[in-house]
């Protein structure tokens, strides 16, 4: 069987990266003494055949988790893929095949899958927001509103749907926000401070909920403006007031019904936090063969 060709090609994130967080996913699971019900049952010496298939349609993310829960379990067991990161599955297809000791097998199972059902929401969720902004010049975003722990993984599969990622935390960029205004006494004295503060590589966002504010923020030059809660006939008007002197990001009550008639208004971008802290699982399940299929 040939495998699936991805919808989107994205560079693989290092295994330094996932391993740990796998590993402290595994250590959860196994707690102190280990998968009691796989030593009880199974045959330390029994080999098997696992079929990890999709249950649903959707964009597949995490099969690097799947590979380092089996290296990290057992070294010997094979993990071959056929659907990976970044392809859409349909119902029945078969995303990969694990194949060694029974006991690794179902071991890893749950871990496995967990990672698997999880980032493959993120993508899918993030690729049904992208494929309604097609014709369009905006771009889906995703936030810091992340499941703590696994940022880098969702941000991952944010990328694997199709979408881009802002910021990964709050070093590598500046997002000046309402409470930060609130705190300092005004717009123009917090981009002051933080172009005093900021390195020459480090951007500048600001965000507004009014056109009024918009043009003080277009007067002080800053990088890229976050326009918070704007109705498309606002962002239409700010975009038009923008002309291209900042980068523009619409943000708040994006949802499917809605981004359509965001992204036509000439936006940059459209971030949403619910691809990352709201998708749901995409339903994926491993179905181990008969023992004789094994081998």
């Amino acid at each position: 069987m040939m495998a699936k060709t991805p919808a989107i090609q994205v560079e693989p994130l290092p295994a330094l990266l996932i391993e740990p967080i796998v590993r402290a996913a595994l250590a959860e699971d196994l707690g102190r003494a280990g998968d009691i019900t796989s030593d009880a049952l199974i045959s330390a010496s029994g080999r098997a055949r696992g079929r990890i298939v999709a249950r649903e349609a959707g964009r597949i993310a995490g099969i690097g988790a799947v590979e380092a829960t089996y290296k990290i379990l057992d070294p010997r067991v094979r993990v071959h893929i056929q659907a990976g990161d970044g392809c859409d599955v349909e119902p029945g297809d078969l995303i990969a095949e694990v194949v060694g000791e029974t006991r690794a097998i179902l071991i890893g199972e749950r871990v496995a899958l967990n990672f698997l059902g999880q980032l493959s929401g993120v993508a899918t969720a993030t690729a049904r927001l992208a494929k309604l902004c097609e014709g369009t010049k905006a771009r889906v975003t995703c936030t810091r509103k992340t499941v703590p722990g696994l940022r880098a993984l969702q941000k991952y599969a944010v990328r694997c749907g199709g979408g881009t990622n802002h910021r990964f935390g709050l070093d590598d960029a500046i997002l000046i926000k309402d409470n930060h205004i609130a705190s300092i006494g005004g717009v123009e004295a917090a981009v002051h401070r933080a172009r005093q503060h900021a390195g020459h590589m480090v951007k500048i966002e600001l965000e507004v909920d009014s056109l009024k504010q918009l043009e003080e923020a277009l007067s002080l030059k800053v990088d890229t403006i976050l326009l918070d809660n704007m109705k498309p006939e606002q962002l239409r008007e700010a975009v038009r007031m923008t002309a291209g002197r900042a980068m523009l990001e619409a943000s708040g009550n994006v949802t499917e019904k809605t981004i359509a008639a965001i992204a036509v208004t000439g936006v940059d971008l459209i971030s949403s936090g619910a691809i990352t802290h709201s998708a749901k699982c995409l339903d994926v399940a491993l179905d181990l063969a008969p023992a004789s299929d094994s081998q």
